[in-house]
């Protein structure tokens, strides 16, 4: 991720075609956009992510799928890091989907 190291980073493997991950990927940034208002757009087999406004504003990522794994990397604002635990547990959660 340019810019430095995400603030979170979590990879979960699955078992899932391609075309699953991806679709499970989707959801969960739907979800993303839904709670958080965050914009996003897929380029390859990776989703970007942004907040532009809003209470999550300044919040960065992406969603990549490869064949085997997919890979959460969150890069929070600084108003954000102390939410990092919570935000993780609930990433962690999401991705049980993909097992």
């Amino acid at each position: 991720m340019p810019g430095g190291m995400a603030t979170i980073d979590i990879t979960q493997s699955h078992r899932l075609s391609l075309d699953d991950a991806k679709a499970k990927a989707e959801e969960l940034a739907k979800s993303m956009e839904t709670k958080f208002g965050l914009s996003w757009k897929w380029s390859g087999n990776t989703i970007n992510f942004e907040a532009p406004s809003g209470a999550a504003k300044g919040t960065k990522g992406e969603v990549a799928v490869t064949e085997k794994d997919v890979r959460v990397a969150i890069d929070l604002p600084f108003m954000l890091k102390m939410m990092k635990g919570t935000i993780e547990e609930k990433i962690k959660e999401r991705l049980q989907q993909f097992a």
